[in-house]
């Protein structure tokens, strides 16, 4: 059985440490443009107390055990510049997923997030045990979804009418997975895209 627990990850680029409280002024500045919050179920987090209530809630998350929260915060300034997480973990089946990532918008292809997908993935495989990593996306997503195929994910189908978000839109999520077999070769498409994005 895997034994998820707080840990800090760190990178040449990123260091994903355990959210707290202590990020909000910081992500609530980053998060400002509203389409980070475009396909996210969250709403517009506009404002540092909508940002502190998003931070509260994932906490409480956690404190349940089915999610581990973390801020992304970038080794050069040492500031927060977005989040992502392992959410439905289940440790009786060593899988888990990860998203509910956003980065402000000037970190955006910036190799930012393939270090962070490369961090979560190999902290998940190599040390937690997992077997399998899922990550869904909504359909309308597709800067998400090709990220994503770009990696070696498999996608498995699409869920209809999934969740309700914050708008009251009705979302259909595509879900996809990378399973312990295939991580060797994820690693090395990741490997390769961070070497490109380090030169």
């Amino acid at each position: 059985m895997m034994n998820i627990q707080p840990v800090i990850l760190t990178g040449s680029i990123v260091r994903l440490e355990p959210l707290s409280e202590v990020h909000v002024p910081d992500l609530a500045v980053v998060g400002q443009d509203k389409t980070i919050w475009q396909f996210l179920p969250y709403g517009n987090i506009n404002t540092e107390a909508k940002m502190y209530e998003l931070v509260k809630m994932l906490l409480a998350r956690a404190a349940q055990g089915t999610d581990l929260p973390f801020a992304v915060v970038l080794l050069e300034s040492n500031q927060p510049i977005g989040c992502s997480r392992y959410l439905d973990i289940r440790e009786d089946h060593r899988a888990l997923e990860i998203g509910g990532t956003w980065y402000g918008r000037a970190y955006q292809r910036s190799g930012v997030n393939t270090e962070c997908k490369y961090l979560l993935l190999k902290h998940a495989f190599e040390t937690l045990g997992c077997i399998r990593v899922q990550f869904k996306t909504d359909v309308r997503n597709q800067r998400s979804q090709t990220s994503l195929e770009r990696i070696g994910a498999v996608k498995e189908g699409v869920l209809r009418k999934q969740m309700i978000v914050e708008d009251g839109h009705i979302r259909d999520s595509i879900y996809y997975s990378i399973i312990d077999s295939e991580w060797p070769s994820v690693k090395a498409k990741l490997d390769e895209k961070l070497k490109r994005s380090y030169e």
